[in-house]
């Protein structure tokens, strides 16, 4: 360890390592057997003192030398002996956990129980506070010292202002200090919510952090501790109130609800959806994850209903409650042609809450119109199951000067009134703007990878500052720099690859759909050309970009059929916003599981999927497996009437509920003639299968 190798051990030292081990399982059963029958008697306690300062890490010990003081505690009560007593037995267990800790200072069960002596209320806080401070002398960065500290000045009600100074003078003694960091980030937290004197202005306070811990960066680079704390301080810069930003049906727009022949697709220049029932998703994004959307929260009104009894639910696989897209249905009336106007006001009642406990307090509202197509009689039948090639020919791209290219703003961007847009403080932009050029000034002298990061890092928050509000608008992207910034760690640091390679990924995926001329170039409308009344789907192609991940769908809630082929992606997590979509094309990546394709279960709107020649089975141990239950285990057990192919229990779960009419599963290990006839015989629905034609 630490480059010193081992020695093998002599004859003496290993007759001595039996010996003691010998002690100590005698040790040991003695203890279990007090433990176990309740005897607390002096011998008993002495014999768990002397187990525990051999093994401090003994936690049965541990407990049981709790049951035995608070015997003795409640017998001295009971029989009227004075406070000293009761002091004097707790004093013995202080010395026990000193002299246990001087064997293993870093013993969890030894500081536990140090705190629940303590707990008593009859010991020397300030005691405790000069054992701390000789304890830090040897191992400064200790972190069971650091937490036993907090608990002490808590006690104490020592002011968090001094205990700042304190990590101050512990960090000007050892930069590398990570726990004097982590309790520095508590405390700035402490004073920042209360906003203590001094601390009232959240903006000042971090900027003089970031010149702080900017001594340390430049005093050792390669250092990690002051780096997280950096981190942190970033984070603390951009945590803001989540924001509404998109929707379907889009702000403004003027929706064509087709019920009679959901067949024929509509050009791109028409913002329409097709439903017998006469129903349409109603989309509402969020620039991070929020919980708390509800008919409460989100009102919804109709020229025909107030929309009272909508039931919102959020599109996230996760099931924390917490999604950055919400859904809800809302249903046209079954006697009406006339056109109907919807208005949606968000946070209506400031209890929209994001994951990192922020309110949506500011409200907001879209409009919109819906009407019914009137057109539809007058178009012939079309037989509808008809097979998706995916052959480039059948793909028409949109150009600039096409009349779709003038509906993109309008499907992409929500239209929010500027009253109530929020805006970025220009001191908030000036810190970033600042750490960055001090970021560049160190990488200069210095090719460190955390440093890149941090870098990276910093570009990206520059970007979110610009997108969500900044006041400034001479400021521009860094997309390439932060693109090269990954590229270089994925060289400099493979061992975590795949980290880097889902953050280029989000970064790529920000700059082709920040605007619609980058966005146009990879949309389009596809038809079989084949069949020209029929199949005409919006689409987007994001294929051969070495994607790992996907994001951004804010921007993309409007596609029917998204081409994610040739990448590496090994989760589809974030798809499950796309309601409208109903061709997707995930071939040529490294999805590994059918649980990986779990977001696919809330796309009711999906008919053609194709997860061609990517890795499903082909990895022994299939972690994301096991997320999910066995319906063999559970109450889902009584679906399971296909005993003898127990074994695609996983694909079961994926595909019960969906209506696919076409699938592609060849060029995966797991693929068999079992699971093929399986498949068949589970979805009724399925015309066409890896090409071939069914039933």
């Amino acid at each position: 360890m630490h480059g010193i190798p081992r020695k093998a051990p002599t004859q003496e030292e290993r007759d001595d390592s039996s010996l003691r081990a010998a002690k100590l399982r005698d040790l040991q059963s003695q203890l279990l057997h007090f433990h176990h029958n309740k005897i607390y008697t002096k011998e008993a306690i002495e014999t768990s003192a002397k187990l525990l300062e051999s093994n401090p890490e003994h936690y049965t010990g541990w407990n049981y030398r709790k049951l035995a003081v608070q015997h003795l505690l409640d017998r001295h009560k009971e029989d009227g002996v004075d406070s000293e007593s009761a002091q004097s037995i707790l004093d013995e267990e202080l010395i026990l956990v000193e002299n246990a800790l001087k064997r293993n200072f870093k013993a969890y069960g030894a500081w536990h129980h140090r705190k629940w002596v303590l707990s008593k209320g009859h010991s020397s806080s300030d005691r405790e506070l000069r054992l701390l401070g000789k304890f830090q002398k040897l191992d400064s960065r200790n972190f069971h010292a650091w937490n036993y500290r907090r608990f002490i000045t808590e006690l104490k009600k020592i002011p968090d202002e001094d205990e700042l100074q304190y990590t101050t003078d512990m960090i000007y003694d050892n930069f590398s200090n990570y726990s004097a960091w982590h309790n520095r980030s508590m405390l700035l937290s402490k004073l920042l919510e209360k906003s203590a004197k001094g601390y009232d202005k959240k903006e000042n306070v971090l900027s003089e952090e970031f010149e702080f811990v900017r001594n340390a960066l430049f005093t050792d680079p390669d250092d990690q501790s002051g780096w997280f704390y950096h981190l942190w301080l970033l984070d603390q810069t951009l945590k803001r109130e989540p924001l509404f930003i998109s929707s379907w049906p889009p702000h403004g727009s003027n929706l064509s609800l087709s019920i009679d022949n959901p067949d024929r697709q509509p050009p791109f220049s028409k913002i329409y959806f097709q439903s017998k029932e006469r129903t349409f998703p109603l989309i509402l994004y969020f620039s991070e994850a929020v919980e708390g959307v509800s008919s409460s929260t989100v009102t919804v009104e109709f020229d025909y209903d107030a929309g009272d009894g909508l039931i919102w639910r959020p599109l996230s696989a996760n099931k924390l409650g917490f999604s950055q897209a919400w859904l809800t249905y809302i249903k046209y009336p079954d006697d009406s042609l006339e056109s109907c106007h919807v208005k949606v006001t968000i946070a209506h009642f400031p209890s929209i809450i994001s994951s990192s406990g922020m309110p949506c307090s500011r409200s907001c509202f879209i409009s919109f119109t819906v009407n019914v197509c009137s057109n539809d009689q007058g178009h012939s039948e079309v037989p509808t199951k008809h097979k998706i090639s995916w052959n480039e020919e059948n793909f028409k791209a949109h150009s600039t000067q096409s009349p779709d290219a003038n509906l993109l703003p309008l499907l992409r961007k929500l239209d929010i009134a500027k009253e109530n847009k929020k805006t970025t403080p220009m001191l908030c932009m000036e810190t970033i703007s600042n750490e960055i050029a001090h970021s560049r000034e160190l990488l200069s002298s210095s090719n460190c990878k955390i440093g890149k990061l941090t870098l990276a890092r910093l570009l990206v928050a520059h970007n979110t500052l610009i997108t969500y509000g900044c006041t400034d608008s001479r400021t521009e992207a860094h997309y390439e720099e932060i693109l090269a910034l990954y590229h270089d760690l994925i060289k400099m640091d493979p061992a975590h690859i795949g980290y880097y390679e889902d953050e280029y990924s989000i970064v790529l995926m920000k700059q082709l759909t920040s605007n619609n001329e980058s966005l146009l170039k990879l949309c389009g409308n596809y038809q079989e050309l084949s069949l020209p009344s029929i199949s005409s789907y919006t689409c987007v192609r994001l294929k051969g970009l070495s994607l790992s991940r996907v994001s951004c769908m804010e921007h993309l809630l409007w596609v029917q059929m998204l081409d994610l082929s040739h990448n590496k992606l090994r989760s589809i997590e974030g798809l499950e916003a796309l309601q409208l979509l109903s061709c997707l094309k995930l071939s040529n990546n490294r999805l590994g599981s059918f649980t990986a394709l779990e977001p696919l279960k809330m796309l009711k709107s999906l008919q053609v999927l194709d997860v061609s020649y990517n890795e499903i089975g082909a990895h022994s141990i299939d972690t994301r497996r096991y997320l999910c239950s066995s319906p063999l285990n559970d109450t889902t057990g009584s679906e399971w009437h296909l005993k003898r192919y127990a074994d695609f229990w996983d694909a079961y779960l994926l595909f019960k509920d969906l209506n696919l009419i076409q699938l592609d599963i060849v060029g995966n290990a797991v693929v068999d003639a079992r699971l093929k006839a399986f498949l068949l015989k589970l979805m009724s629905t399925l015309k066409w299968f890896d090409g071939e034609r069914c039933h």
